[in-house]
C-alpha cells in the first residue's frame, strides 16, 4: 500500500509517497515504512519522539501542531486521525458491516454475546469484539483490551467483513470512547448497562465517566437504556430532550418499551415474562445464568436485535436458546459441593454475582477476589465490604497486580472487613488462594471466583503469565 492510498488530496501536500506498513503510536513498534501517530499522553507527548522515528525509518509521522520536520501530516487531532487513517488503510469495513455497541459498568459482555447469539440463531453472520476475545467469524482472537487500539480495531473489522459478516457487536469501552478509537461510525443501536463507580484513575470522576459513556450515542440511530439505573435514566430523558435518536426505554421496575416481570430466579438459571410494548405481545423467557441482572442483559440483547432489524419474536426466540457466557456466572464443577466463576470485579459487580448467588447457598459461600492492580484503588474497601456482606468465608488474592505491590492492594481490600464476621484468609499468590478454598469446601457449600472470568491470564509487571480457572478448577477438582 501506498502513503497517498490512505490520504486525501489535501492531505497529501508536501509529502512525498512512498510505500507503507502499519500504522501506530507506539515508538516500540515502528518498523521501517511504518506511519507513526503522535499521541499526547499523561505521561508522555508522542510529539517529541517524532524526528526519531523518521530517522528510525518512518514514512511519516502524524501531528497536531507543526514541528517543521519531512514527512509530517498535521491533523486537528491525532486520535482522530489514527482511526480515520486505520479505517481507510483497511478499506474502509464498517461500511460492509451493521454496527452494535454497548457501554455501561457491568453487563457488556454478557449483552453483546448474547445479542451475537440471537443474531446467529437467525441465519445472520456476527462478528464480536470484546473482553471475552474477539470472533471474526472464522477465527478467534484473545482480548487484552476490552475494545482494541486503533489499528487493530479497524484489522478485525476486515477480517470480520471478508469472512462474511454481517453484523459486529461490541463493547464500547470509557476509555475507547474518551479516546476516539473509532470515528466517524454509524452504528444502529447502541445499549447503555448501568453506571457504577470504576476507571475513576482514568476519568477523575463519575460525571467524567458518564459523559465518556454517553459520547456513544452522538453516532447512534437508536439507543437502548437501562433506566432503573440512576444514570440511565438521565441518559435517557437528555437523549429525548436532545431528540435525533429512537429511544428505547428497560425497566424491570415499571412497564415500559421493554419491561419485566415475575421475575423467577434460581440457582443456576431466571425465567421471567417480557412484555414488547410495541407488538403489545408478552413471552416467557428461561435463560441458563443466574441472578436478575441478567434479565436486564437479555432484556437489552433482544431489543437491541430488534432495532437491529429482527421482529421481537425473532429476537426472543434466539434469547430462549441461549446456553450462558463463559466467565459470566458459569459452573465449573457442580457435585457435593459448586463452582462458580464470573467476572465481577468491581462492588456492583460482586453485589449482583454475590446476592444472586447467596439464596441458593445450602452450605457456607467461599469467595475468592482480588483489586486490580494500578486501577482506581478507591474501590478497593468497599469491595471488601460487598463481599462481607455474603461470603462466610472469604480468600482475598491477587488480580492482575500489574507493577503495583500485591500485598498492598490485598491491605487496602481487607479494610473493608473490618467489623465484619466474615473468615477472612489472604494469599498473594492466587493459585495458593484457589487451593485453599477448594481444599475448606464441605458438602453444600458454593465457591465463587471472582475477578477472571473468562480470562486465561494474570497480568503482572508487563507479562501476561498463564492462568486458567477453568483449568485450574478441571485439575483440583477431578
Amino acid at each position: 500500500m501506498r502513503l497517498y492510498d490512505i490520504l486525501t488530496e489535501n492531505e497529501r501536500s508536501g509529502l512525498t509517497d512512498c510505500d507503507i506498513g502499519k500504522i501506530t503510536d507506539d515508538t516500540r513498534k515502528v518498523d521501517k515504512g511504518d506511519i507513526f501517530v503522535a499521541i499526547t499522553g499523561r505521561n508522555f507527548d508522542g510529539h517529541a519522539a517524532c524526528a526519531d522515528m523518521l530517522a528510525k525509518g518512518a514514512a511519516a509521522v502524524v501531528i497536531d501542531h507543526d514541528l517543521g520536520l519531512p514527512q509530517q501530516i498535521l491533523c486537528e487531532n491525532t486520535r482522530v486521525m489514527f482511526g480515520m487513517l486505520s479505517s481507510r488503510y483497511f478499506g474502509d469495513p464498517t461500511k460492509r458491516l451493521k454496527l452494535i455497541a454497548a457501554t455501561g459498568t457491568n453487563g457488556k459482555t454478557t449483552t453483546v454475546n448474547v445479542i451475537r447469539h440471537i443474531l446467529t440463531e437467525n441465519g445472520h453472520k456476527c462478528g464480536c469484539i470484546g473482553t471475552a476475545g474477539y470472533d471474526v467469524c472464522g477465527r478467534f482472537y484473545e482480548a487484552h483490551l476490552t475494545t482494541p487500539y486503533q489499528f487493530d480495531l479497524y484489522g478485525y473489522f476486515r477480517e470480520m467483513a471478508d469472512n462474511g459478516a454481517e453484523y459486529c457487536v461490541m463493547e464500547a469501552s470509557s476509555q475507547a470512547l474518551s479516546q476516539s478509537r473509532f470515528v466517524n461510525e454509524r452504528f444502529v443501536c447502541g445499549i447503555f448497562t448501568n453506571l457504577t463507580q470504576d476507571h475513576l484513575d482514568w476519568h477523575g470522576t463519575m460525571e467524567n465517566y458518564y459523559q465518556a459513556k454517553k459520547s456513544l450515542f452522538a453516532c447512534c440511530d437508536s439507543a437502548v437504556i437501562n433506566i432503573d439505573d440512576p444514570w440511565g435514566k438521565r441518559l435517557y430523558g437528555e437523549l429525548k430532550t436532545d431528540g435525533g435518536i429512537k429511544l428505547v426505554a428497560l425497566s424491570e421496575e415499571q412497564m415500559t418499551d421493554i419491561s419485566a416481570c415475575r421475575i423467577v430466579p434460581e440457582s443456576g438459571s431466571v425465567s421471567y415474562i417480557l412484555t414488547d410494548k410495541a407488538s403489545e405481545q408478552a413471552f416467557s423467557i428461561s435463560i441458563p445464568m443466574p441472578g436478575s441482572f441478567n434479565v436486564m442483559n437479555s432484556m437489552g440483547a433482544a431489543a437491541a436485535c430488534v432495532q437491529a432489524g429482527l421482529t421481537i419474536r425473532e429476537a426472543v426466540s434466539g434469547l430462549n436458546t441461549v446456553k450462558g457466557v463463559r466467565g459470566r456466572a458459569e459452573v465449573l464443577y457442580d457435585k457435593d459441593y459448586t463452582v462458580i466463576c464470573d467476572y465481577a470485579h468491581t462492588e456492583d459487580g460482586l453485589e449482583k454475582t454475590l446476592s444472586a448467588i447467596k439464596p441458593f447457598v445450602k452450605g457456607r459461600l467461599i469467595v475468592v477476589f482480588g483489586a486490580a492492580g494500578e486501577r482506581d484503588a478507591g474501590k478497593r474497601p468497599s469491595m471488601g465490604s460487598c463481599v462481607a456482606k455474603y461470603a462466610d468465608i472469604a480468600v482475598v488474592t491477587s488480580d492482575n497486580p500489574r507493577f503495583e505491590d500485591p500485598q498492598s492492594i490485598i491491605d487496602q481490600v481487607k479494610t473493608g472487613f473490618d467489623g465484619s464476621e466474615c473468615e477472612v484468609h489472604c494469599y498473594i499468590d492466587r493459585l495458593e488462594a484457589i487451593k485453599s478454598a477448594v481444599s475448606q469446601a464441605h458438602t453444600g457449600d458454593v465457591i465463587a471466583l471472582c475477578g477472571k472470568g473468562h480470562e486465561e491470564y494474570q497480568v503482572i509487571g508487563d507479562d501476561y503469565m498463564h492462568f486458567s480457572e477453568h483449568e485450574i478448577i478441571a485439575q483440583l477438582c477431578k
